[in-house]
């Protein structure tokens, strides 16, 4: 059982600093994956706020449809661009967290339900009358731990932050 015990300490000694540098690599890549890609299709497509706003909560519903389709355009993009790059990533988490919350509301929540039941039906990636929020719902989880532990040493906040300490 000791060289059991002590095995697995060599592996967490290993693994402990190592994690410090790629643990929330992948989280970055394929958040900024996503909504890189929302942002060049917003970029690129035709604004349907319109068809949604009144959804959107409060303040995001009195805000003119194309400054809300440039801001969730360009927060995307450059969201995506901060998480790659590991630049600002507590703040660009804290963004696109708020837009996630927005785009949840606006567009993947389902529009009526009467129980629990009915709205755990919306936890889907395709919309069959219940909604389809489950996968904002996992980039916000996602997202979290990049506001609270910050983008790992893999990053230019980490060269940044010891450069200024």
């Amino acid at each position: 059982m000791d060289r059991l015990h002590t095995f697995w300490k060599r592996v967490v000694n290993v693994l402990d600093p190592a994690g410090d540098w790629v643990a929330l690599l992948p989280i970055r890549l394929l958040l900024a994956y996503e909504y890189g890609r929302a942002g060049m299709m917003k970029l690129n497509g035709n604004n349907w706020f319109a068809n949604v706003q009144d959804n959107f909560p409060f303040p995001f519903n009195v805000v003119p449809v194309e400054i809300s389709w440039f801001l969730a355009t360009w927060a995307e993009i450059l969201g995506a661009a901060g998480l790659v790059l590991g630049l600002f990533t507590r703040f660009w988490a804290f963004s696109l967290v708020i837009l996630t919350i927005v785009a949840i509301s606006g567009v993947h929540w389902p529009d009526d339900y009467s129980s629990f039941a009915e709205l755990w039906k919306g936890y889907s990636v395709s919309d069959k009358g219940f909604g389809n929020y489950r996968i904002p719902l996992l980039f916000l989880a996602m997202l979290f731990p990049l506001i609270f532990k910050g983008a790992g040493k893999l990053s230019v906040d980490h060269v940044l932050a010891k450069r200024f300490k």
